[in-house]
């Protein structure tokens, strides 16, 4: 036989969904991490698909693998600690940033702190003009006392950044040399090479966020390759990247911001995926794992790509499916301020030792603790029966927050709930602000291990009238792995007014790009089927300080069609702002070219009708909505196309639990998708 594995690592579990290419059966689990022995989850879950699947290692024809390492990093600040070397005078360009506050309209904003200490940023002098032409050379003495004071600080690693750098890279290549030379022990990232784009802010907190990843995804990443090989797996690793895409591993050692929303993206791939299997175009996904709770939108069935996403408190901007996190995991902490507030996040429980309700040494309460404590947890195995479930103990660090806050345990533990669900809100509505949408022709669809047991909640508080939740919710970042096509993204800046004579300039850009895709997917990923190519230009109008993203013929370039141009960008700024000038003149800012090969995607098999009425398997007790109430239980696995039930409900499977209000009613698809409405008058 021959297996395709999908796998996704979280704050908690790392997920496995494997698929049998020539029968479409498809197996998934869920193993704990084991963040102080890197590799040994996935030797522990290649071990339980042999035992429980029949699925030997040797029969892996394909392997790929997201993960959350990256982006876990920066939201729980536990990178690397880094130095900067810029342009002398521009050392407060990371914390100048866009002279924009992140809540303008709020009191109580603040800048976030800077992943980059002041003292740990130095100025030497060196000039190039944005033409490209070098004005003042390097200074080499400047940049070795740099160097050494960065050694003394204890800087682990230095991103280099300076100013046009991206029309003229050769200082930071002269750099990157003399610091290498100076400080092996040192890693060195220069701008250009991470993400050569125009405007020196974007460039450098780009670099800064690969540098700052860069040693745990290194080291993650080397013992994923080690345990493969280990267990006889032939097949050689691919990684899943922020745009939505497949890269090989080695790529992904260096190039670490391409994969920050490795296993976010994947999950929305994923997402999008079983939408159009059960024929929902519009959704809005929610991701939630042990350490983050992650949003995006599913807009005409094709998920949304954008710049600038925010990571944690910084801005990415390399192409990524649009997707907001927060730190709002199932794993998230609990706790009480100074002034008696109570918060939930960012900091998480992760595996070691998790929720305190999962019996591993958890001391800390954790929304997972609050959803145990409120009865709605533990009545059917758990994470395929990996761990066990522990209420007392959940109870037990509620109790200790309901003393600080003199409330009752339950409410606290309801109230913890509360507090997570109002950040989401918050979040969700940033988002839908963003992309202009009515959340009323939406569709939640909420996965990952946490997912399903917060979605209803969240719809309930946002109005969403519907809900999807997949047969297998708690993998789908994984099966989002399994299907995604080997992806690039190439960029180069050239700011010049779109008009004749810059057809030249946009020739020589256009062929430089697909070299470099050229030697990409053919060279470096060893891809050899069809290749598709996307092109796209950043264009304003002359006097804007935004540009937006216009989808172009290759064609017009190359017969300097320059009028197809202007219209195809009046077209679209018309499109998203109402508003065009045909007589305004245009610029041509970044030309970007996107290089894809497919991927083939699994058929799925659809269900017959129940034969049977569906019973509740029993009534349990929980804590809902301020009360202690009777609600219905149910096992996914007796759920059957045609069956139909009523909130409020807890439908519990081996990879999450789906917690169900008052207000809801349940049916299920052929696909044994289940589909939640919200009653007009609940």
């Amino acid at each position: 036989m021959s297996w395709r594995i999908g796998v996704d690592i979280g704050g908690t579990f790392i997920d496995f969904c494997a698929l049998e290419t020539d029968t479409n059966r498809l197996e998934t689990i869920k193993v704990l991490t084991t963040p102080d022995e890197p590799g040994r989850e996935l030797l522990d879950g290649l071990a339980l698909l042999h035992e429980r699947h029949a699925i030997a290692p040797t029969d892996v024809t394909s392997f790929v693998h997201g993960t959350t390492v990256g982006i876990n990093t920066i939201i729980q600040r536990k990178g690397s600690r880094l130095a900067l070397i810029t342009t002398a005078g521009f050392e407060d360009v990371i914390e100048l940033a866009r002279l924009r506050m992140p809540e303008m309209y709020s009191l109580f904003c603040a800048r976030p702190e800077q992943l980059i200490p002041r003292d740990l940023i130095f100025g030497v002098p060196q000039r190039t003009l944005a033409g490209g032409a070098v004005v003042e050379e390097l200074d080499r003495a400047a940049l070795e006392k740099a160097v050494e004071s960065a050694r003394k600080k204890g800087a682990d690693g230095i991103i280099v950044s300076f100013l046009h750098s991206y029309r003229n890279p050769v200082h930071e290549a002269r750099a990157k040399a003399q610091i290498t030379a100076l400080a092996p022990e040192l890693f060195v990232f220069a701008s250009s090479e991470v993400w050569p784009v125009i405007r020196e802010y974007e460039r450098t907190t780009t670099a800064i966020l690969n540098g700052y990843v860069h040693p745990r995804v290194a080291r993650y990443l080397a013992s994923l390759e080690a345990a493969l090989a280990s267990r006889g797996v032939p097949a050689a690793p691919m990684l899943t990247k922020s745009n939505g895409g497949v890269m090989n591993v080695e790529a992904g050692k260096t190039a670490c911001v391409n994969m920050l929303l490795s296993g976010t993206a994947s999950g929305v791939i994923g997402a999008a995926y079983l939408a159009e299997q059960a024929d929902v175009t519009n959704v809005l996904t929610l991701d939630i794992g042990g350490t983050s709770a992650d949003l995006a939108l599913i807009i005409d069935g094709e998920p949304q790509f954008g710049t600038g996403e925010v990571i944690g408190d910084f801005p990415l901007f390399v192409p990524s499916v649009s997707v907001t996190s927060i730190g709002s995991g199932g794993g998230s902490i609990a706790w009480v301020d100074q002034f008696g507030v109570l918060k939930v996040g960012p900091e998480s429980a992760g595996s070691t030792p998790g929720p305190a309700c999962y019996g591993r040494g958890g001391a800390r309460a954790t929304i997972t603790d609050a959803m145990a404590a409120c009865g709605f947890l533990g009545h059917a195995p758990i994470a395929y029966d990996q761990i066990g479930m522990h209420r007392e103990r959940a109870e037990a660090v509620i109790g200790e927050l309901a003393v600080r806050l003199d409330y009752p345990l339950q409410a606290t533990a309801e109230a913890i709930i509360e507090v997570a669900i109002s950040e989401m809100f918050v979040e969700v509505n940033k988002l839908v602000a963003r992309f202009g949408v009515d959340l009323r022709d939406f569709t939640l669809m909420p996965f990952g291990g946490a997912g399903p047991m917060l979605g209803c909640f969240l719809a309930r508080e946002l109005g969403i009238p519907r809900i999807l939740v997949p047969p297998r919710p708690g993998v789908v970042s994984a099966l989002g792995g399994l299907i995604a096509d080997v992806k690039g993204d190439f960029i180069q800046t050239i700011f010049a007014t779109s008009e004749p004579a810059s057809v030249p300039r946009l020739n020589e850009a256009l062929a430089r790009l697909k070299a470099d895709g050229e030697a990409w997917i053919r060279g470096e990923q060893g891809f050899k089927g069809p290749v598709i190519e996307s092109l796209s230009a950043d264009m304003r109008y002359h006097g804007q300080s935004f540009e937006i993203e216009v989808p172009l013929s290759e064609a017009w370039i190359t017969e300097g069609n320059i009028s197809a141009l202007n219209t195809a960008f009046h077209r679209q700024h018309l499109a998203i702002y109402d508003f065009n000038d045909e007589a305004a003149e245009v610029q041509i800012v970044n030309l970007r070219l996107i290089v894809a090969g497919a991927t083939a995607r699994p058929s799925l098999t659809l269900a017959p009708p129940a034969a049977t009425q569906l019973r509740p398997e029993r009534m349990i007790t929980v804590w809902l909505d301020g009360e202690s109430r009777e609600v219905a239980l149910y096992h996914r696995s007796a759920l059957q196309p045609g069956h139909r039930f009523a909130g409020p409900a807890v439908v519990a499977q081996d990879d999450t639990t789906i917690c169900i209000p008052s207000g809801f009613d349940g049916h299920v698809d052929a696909g044994l998708n289940l589909h939640l409405s919200l009653r007009t008058d609940a």
